[in-house]
């Protein structure tokens, strides 16, 4: 049993070296995407904490928190770190992807989606600040997306009711400088140049899966 408690030991400290590594990596990438040395980082990281959770389960029949599974080094750099041999490790496209998204929602209620908004806000507030009250659909909808780091599955909650959108992928130019258009803007910004290439169009119907299962139903 001394030896197994060995084991764990080392297994853990296995996990905390490797999280220091994955959290220097990090630091160093400063926001870089697709770092080599943070995905690898990441993957050993990965697999100390798959290990010192199986020598758990192995010794105490316990579990941590972690839900990951082994990842291949070697099948990981294949796939996403580092490049092919043979293959310039740099391949810049010519052109900018611009990719714009509109989706519209109902409201079902006003003073619903005001009160969930005013939720939001208060999180988002110091507890020794006293927030400003929500003022109109508008302002909630944008007290949503603050919360949610701008991502539009903020909105996917009950007080909005999805309706049709249109997603479209464009090659352009040069990307948009935002700086060169006023706040109140609302054309700008997505206004396409003359020199822009829509690549493709996708529409989105939300609901119209769930009528075709009603229409089945009867």
């Amino acid at each position: 049993m001394t030896d197994q408690h060995g084991e764990l030991d080392t297994a853990l400290e296995r996990v905390i070296d490797a999280a220091r590594h994955h959290l220097a990596a990090v630091r160093a990438a400063q926001g870089r995407i697709d770092d080599d040395d943070v995905w690898r980082a990441y993957v050993a990281l990965n697999n100390a904490s798959y290990a010192y959770d199986e020598q758990l389960l192995d010794a105490f029949g316990e579990v941590t928190p972690w839900d990951v599974d082994s990842i291949d080094p070697d099948e990981a750099d294949q796939r996403f770190g580092g490049a092919a041999q043979g293959v310039e490790a740099t391949d810049p496209h010519p052109r900018v992807i611009s990719v714009r998204q509109r989706r519209d929602y109902r409201v079902p209620s006003v003073a619903a989606l005001i009160r969930v908004a005013e939720v939001a806000r208060r999180e988002g507030t110091p507890e020794d600040d006293e927030p400003a009250p929500v003022e109109g659909v508008g302002e909630a909808v944008l007290e949503l997306l603050q919360s949610g780091d701008g991502s539009l599955a903020a909105l996917d909650v009950p007080e909005l009711e999805p309706l049709d959108g249109v997603v479209m992928v464009s090659e352009v130019g040069t990307p948009v400088d935002l700086e060169s258009f006023d706040d109140d803007d609302p054309v700008g910004p997505f206004q396409p140049a003359a020199d822009d290439r829509l690549v493709g169009r996708l529409d989105e119907h939300p609901f119209l899966e769930l009528d075709e299962e009603h229409d089945h139903a009867h």
